[in-house]
């Protein structure tokens, strides 16, 4: 493998008449994963939104048919915890890592929460009342481009909040808070703004012909209804003490010694900025961290290459005999490189893990509804590499 000057990487593109061996035969996706999944999974997939995130009926079907009961299953960019998720509902041991603080929040939550809804409930009520014990936040200390999406009795009643629920270690309530930040709907707490990035719609509703959308709305029964809503299909991810998560970027994830299984969907290069995106998010978890910086592995061809290249190396040594190692690459219509970026992960896969064989290519078309943004320009499939060690 060689880089050129400028960064690119010399490989050749997946294509129908490449020569690529096993990638010119892909398999088609199984008619299921077009179905709608949001009225059947488990709620807690819902507790907070997180864009590209993999749909929960594909990643149930991976963990089904590349692990058994018991299997240690392995995600080590976890994002929204699809996989991990899917994993213990199906009495995998799990083990999870991301370099992100929303996606360590959102796995927590999804993993190990309330063992039901009475208790959330109550968490919620002990939680509200250590906040009403806090000082009332000075808004003049608070970013301005986070005071204009609420109203200032709200902002308050939310920071005091998320800071009651960072100091007692609920990243369940947490995460749930994330989920009703901003949106349109009464349900939710900010002006009138888009759901999944944070920007205001004060164009599409006008604050003098709107101006219920613009006042004050109270933090307690939104709450309520939000926790109500994803215990509505819940089931409980608890396997034993056998869930585990990191937050730490690849290279330095301490995977376990040996596992079973590895399903993960790498950040999908030039298509997400995962910071920009949630900035929102990020700024309540940890509102001393300034303003939220995107990872490199999206933006450039060196370090995507380097995250492949040690997520490698960890499966070669890790993997046990046998396991499956799945990846989810999603191919990018803007591109820094000169080939596909399942190419370019193949290719890292076969010099790094000499042990390793690729089983199996499933090529899935991302419908409009899954994709980044409403133009849907960036990722418009998703390419399945399933690999055995011998």
């Amino acid at each position: 493998m060689s880089l050129l000057p400028s960064g690119q990487i010399a490989f050749s593109s997946i294509l129908p008449d490449g020569d690529v061996g096993l990638l010119n035969l892909p398999s088609a996706a199984p008619p299921s994963w077009e179905m709608s999944c949001s009225h059947t999974e488990c709620t807690l997939h819902q507790i907070s939104p997180y864009i590209g995130k993999l749909k929960s009926s594909i990643a149930g079907d991976l963990v089904e048919k590349y692990s058994v009961t018991g299997d240690l299953v392995v995600d080590p960019f976890a994002g929204s915890a699809t996989i991990p998720l899917e994993a213990a509902l199906r009495k995998r041991r799990v083990f999870a890592s991301d370099v992100s603080p929303y996606s360590r929040v959102l796995s927590n939550a999804k993993l190990s929460p309330p063992d039901s809804l009475q208790n959330a409930l109550l968490q919620i009520e002990e939680t509200l009342r250590l906040a009403r014990k806090l000082r009332s936040p000075d808004l003049r200390h608070t970013p301005r481009w986070v005071r204009k999406f609420f109203h200032p009795k709200t902002l308050k009643e939310a920071i005091n909040f998320a800071t009651a629920c960072r100091e007692s270690g609920n990243e369940f309530l947490l995460a749930c808070l994330l989920g009703i930040l901003h949106h349109q709907r009464p349900g939710f707490l900010s002006y009138p703004s888009s759901h999944l990035v944070p920007y205001l719609r004060d164009r599409a509703y006008p604050r003098a012909k709107f101006p219920q959308m613009y006042s004050y709305r109270e933090l307690r029964p939104r709450m309520i209804a939000k926790v109500a809503r994803v215990f509505a299909r819940y089931s409980s991810p608890r396997v034993s003490s056998a869930i585990a998560y990191q937050q730490a970027a690849i290279q330095q994830v301490e995977l376990p010694t040996s596992f079973d299984c590895l399903i993960t969907s790498p950040p999908y290069m030039n298509a997400l900025d995962y910071g920009r995106d949630n900035r929102l998010r990020l700024w309540f978890i940890d509102p001393e961290s300034g303003p939220p910086v995107e990872s490199g592995v999206t933006r450039h061809a060196r370090a995507f290459v380097d995250a492949i290249c040690c997520l490698a190396s960890k499966v070669q040594q890790g993997l046990k005999r046998g396991g499956h190692c799945v990846l989810v690459v999603g191919e990018s219509v803007k591109r820094s490189f000169q080939a596909h970026p399942s190419s370019v992960v193949l290719q890292i896969m076969s010099e790094r893990t000499k042990s390793l064989r690729l089983r199996e290519l499933i090529c899935d078309d991302i419908p409009d509804v899954r994709r980044t943004r409403g133009d849907v320009k960036g990722v418009k499939t998703e390419h399945f590499l399933v690999f055995q060690k011998a």
